[in-house]
């Protein structure tokens, strides 16, 4: 069986949620199953998607088992004569929610201090 080879242009068109490829020391790896997934949250490694994730990926110094769930994502090669694209053109086409945090939660968090404060202060 022969390795696939893909160019970066073929690359850039897998930038979304549903589909999402990266490429790490010239090899491609399709992300998209792993997003939601991933323990340092699904936004750091969506940044990437459809571009050359190299740099960020090295950056981090991963675990071997980072490194055996990466192995099951490659898919192919890059094509030694493609050039990569700028950032720009690589950019994700959509976005990650990040979580935010539930404002009832923050409003009860107040009310119980100052009910707490108002029986410790009034004894």
């Amino acid at each position: 069986m022969s390795t696939a080879i893909y160019t970066y242009e073929e690359v850039a068109k897998h930038n979304q949620l549903k589909d999402a490829w990266v490429v790490i020391a010239s090899k491609v790896y399709d992300i998209t199953g792993f997003l939601d997934e991933h323990p340092g949250g699904e936004e750091i490694i969506f940044e990437n998607a459809g571009g050359d994730a190299t740099e960020d990926f090295l950056d981090i110094g991963h675990s071997e088992d980072a490194l055996k769930i990466l192995k099951s994502k490659y898919i192919g090669d890059m094509d030694p004569s493609s050039k990569p694209l700028s950032k720009k053109a690589t950019k994700p086409t959509e976005t990650v929610k990040k979580s935010q945090g539930h404002p009832t939660f923050a409003l009860f968090l107040a009310v119980f201090c100052l009910i707490v404060g108002y029986f410790v202060l009034n004894d």
